[in-house]
């Protein structure tokens, strides 16, 4: 029998809320409710200056949707937010000025904990969407795997998540013998997590900041990894949340910044670039993609994007140009059908690009 979210919001009614003669539900605390089959996500949206005061509330509210029957697992996270121009609970120090995650969130893990079942840790990120960033994590983790080494991606984009497309994955992840965590998918001898694998292809995650880094932290850390030589991160597009919490608390060995070669995208890859210095993670270099259109029929070599512009920007900040994509039809095409070209034409000059890239980063992170 499946859940319902009556059913939840009836339990969730049960909950009284302190100081008040009303419940946790009726005072306007419950967000929107999120099913996915047996698993149950929402939040408590508190005022900052209390969430330390109303963490038992979260404790209470996710035992009580735990012992509803048809509930395998639920993920309550404190939405704390503050009035305009209020401080942040405990004043000022290294935060003052900004929102602070609320007890129960991330910001209680030990800094730069290490990940259980990993080795090294690399964030593959961009400026912006729609320069193929999730392409060449794939191919790039594929290039890894082909050296020897035992690799795994973490699709951390929550709002667009693409591995079960790009790798061709169906079906949910299962518990681990002690149910503690969840094992993670596979395909190509690459162990996968993402949030593909936990909602529907076609059902939008509609959430606020705290409920993402709750989400991402235990698509990290909740999850049985198996001995990993690397782990490939798929960043999201920007530098919001997900890209603070990855660099503020997890090992990062480095990252990746991917760019096509037009303006407009290198000045997001600016930004991104910077984001990763001021937090003192290493810069691995810059790929550009989508680099040169050789045509299929005529063989006349187009710069649609440009072409050179990463390579130029890796210079002017000093980091290592890590190798260029072409644009072409075939990466399009394997990327949609779930057979990247590491997998599909190994043999082929786009797999032996992406070969560049891997030996490059592998010769910085002495692997």
């Amino acid at each position: 029998m499946s859940i319902t979210k009556q059913q939840v919001q009836d339990c969730l009614k049960q909950i009284s809320l302190p100081g008040s003669d009303k419940d946790i539900v009726s005072g306007g605390l419950v967000s929107d409710i999120f099913i996915d089959g047996a698993k149950v996500i929402f939040s408590l949206t508190v005022p900052a200056e209390k969430a330390r005061e109303l963490e038992p509330v979260r404790e209470a509210a996710q035992a009580a949707v735990m012992a509803l029957d048809g509930v395998d697992s639920a993920m309550v996270a404190l939405t704390a937010e503050r009035s305009p121009g209020s401080e942040p609970a405990g004043g000022g120090g290294p935060d003052h000025g900004h929102r602070q995650a609320a007890p129960g969130s991330p910001a209680g893990l030990p800094a730069q904990a290490p990940v259980e079942g990993v080795k090294k840790i690399i964030a593959v990120a961009s400026g912006k969407g729609g320069v193929g960033k999730s392409t060449t994590t794939v191919n790039l983790a594929l290039a890894m795997a082909e050296r020897g080494l035992k690799v795994g991606i973490l699709d951390a984009d929550i709002y667009g998540p693409s591995m079960s497309r790009l790798l061709a994955i169906s079906g949910r992840p299962e518990a681990n013998d002690d149910e503690t965590l969840l094992k993670p998918m596979q395909a190509y001898g690459l162990q996968v997590m993402s949030m593909a694998f936990l909602v529907e292809e076609d059902t939008p995650v509609i959430w606020r900041g705290p409920m993402v880094i709750k989400a991402l932290t235990q698509m990290l850390r909740d999850v049985a990894w198996n001995d990993l030589d690397l782990l490939v991160v798929d960043m999201p597009p920007g530098t919001g949340d997900a890209q603070l919490t990855m660099a503020q608390q997890v090992p990062l060995a480095g990252a990746v910044i991917v760019s096509t070669p037009q303006d407009l995208a290198l000045i997001d890859a600016r930004k991104g670039l910077s984001m990763f210095e001021k937090v003192n993670v290493p810069i691995l270099g810059i790929v550009e993609n989508m680099s040169t259109f050789v045509c299929p029929k005529c063989g006349e070599v187009s710069n649609i994007f440009g072409h050179g512009g990463a390579k130029s920007e890796a210079e002017t900040k000093d980091v290592e140009f890590l190798g260029d994509i072409p644009l072409h039809m075939d990466i399009r095409e394997t990327s949609d059908s779930g057979k990247p070209v590491m997998v599909s034409s190994p043999d082929g000059p786009h797999a032996n690009a992406f070969r560049v890239i891997a030996g490059n980063v592998a010769r910085q992170l002495e692997l």
